[in-house]
């Protein structure tokens, strides 16, 4: 199966779970900037976890699938639909028709949201992942976003997505362009938003977080301003971090630092007392003091919110985030096993 991209959208890219195990050389992670949604999405149709699939940013453009597919869409609420036919609902397994063409338009609410396709996308492996990083040109389709013309193929699905398209192919209706299976995740019990808790005071997004190495380098004024009063999103944001407004952050004495290994969730503050917390792309080390570390299931949080957003950050034992983390991890296990079960009961 392959699929054409007729239109390309806003930043359309192919991500994974991310490049590990070369940060210590200089290599960045990439991967999905909301891995939660991508992992929902894989799972639904049974696919592994760790399937390459496309992250759509603000808007998706129109895919053409040359082959029947079995498809999930989830994260960002994004507008989606057979061009000329009915709406691709999210957060459930759909069999695409062969030569239909899904508009993806733009995200209701939300930034990122992801395509998941029965097989995953077979762009070649760099260094163990098809994630993209476009500044360093890397993995991917040809290591950039996609381009009007782009043909992506898609590897052998496994046995459970093949099994499901085999079903949902024989309770088709003759014609039909799209065919959802028929369940469907409730959002309530998505294992990224059931683990990530509830908004913070005024709807703000909560963000748990581990204070960082160099937190105690802050004011105590500053340090307890950081945990207990809101920030806004800023324009400034991309797949590398995001910046973010507020009551500028004040150190106890001027001075520089040597660069230190920074990662995805990391809060650094530069001279102007602004934080800027770190996304799927942060680079592999930083010289900025950092004040915390924010909690893996968090993070996606981050990553679909819109300039303007407010954000509260609260402070969480280290063994707490790796509580939570274990959580969400037994939460996918048991989507995983379910969707299984679904499937075999069709």
């Amino acid at each position: 199966m392959s699929l054409v991209v007729l239109e390309a959208g806003l930043l359309t890219t192919v991500q994974d779970l991310g490049r590990i195990g070369s940060r210590s050389s200089g290599v960045v992670s990439s991967g999905a900037a909301d891995p939660a949604a991508l992992r929902t999405a894989n799972a639904l149709i049974g696919n592994e976890p760790w399937a390459a699939g496309l992250e759509l940013t603000l808007t998706g453009g129109v895919l053409r699938f040359e082959q029947d597919a079995v498809v999930a869409l989830c994260g960002a609420a994004m507008d989606a639909r057979a061009e000329g036919g009915p709406p691709l609902p999210a957060g459930r397994p759909v069999l695409v028709r062969g030569g239909t063409a899904l508009r993806l338009g733009a995200a209701r609410s939300g930034v990122r949201a992801y395509l998941a396709v029965a097989g995953g996308l077979a762009v070649p492996a760099v260094l163990g992942s098809r994630s993209t990083h476009v500044r360093a040109r890397l993995g991917g389709l040809a290591g950039r976003a996609l381009q009007a013309g782009d043909r992506l193929p898609a590897g052998p699905p496994p046995a459970a997505a093949a099994a499901l398209a085999g079903r949902l192919a024989a309770a088709a209706v003759p014609g039909a362009a799209l065919t959802p299976a028929p369940w469907a995740l409730s959002p309530r019990t998505a294992p990224g938003p059931a683990q990530r808790g509830a908004p913070g005071p005024g709807g703000a997004v909560r963000l748990r977080a581990v204070r960082g190495p160099e937190a105690q380098r802050f004011e105590a004024e500053s340090l307890e301003a950081f945990f207990a009063r809101p920030y806004r999103v800023s324009a400034q944001a991309d797949r590398m971090g995001c910046r973010l407004e507020g009551e500028p952050l004040r150190l106890r004495a001027a001075g520089e630092m040597l660069s230190e290994a920074v990662v995805p969730g990391t809060v650094q503050v530069p001279a102007g007392g602004q934080p800027i917390a770190l996304l799927a792309d942060a680079q592999t080390t930083g010289g900025y003091p950092r004040i915390a570390q924010i909690a893996v299931v968090d993070l996606p949080l981050l990553a679909q919110a819109r300039a303007g957003t407010p954000v509260r950050f609260e402070e969480i034992p280290l063994a707490e985030a790796q509580a939570l983390y274990l959580l969400q991890e037994l939460a996918f296990r048991r989507l995983e096993a379910v969707v299984r079960a679904r499937i075999e009961s069709l």
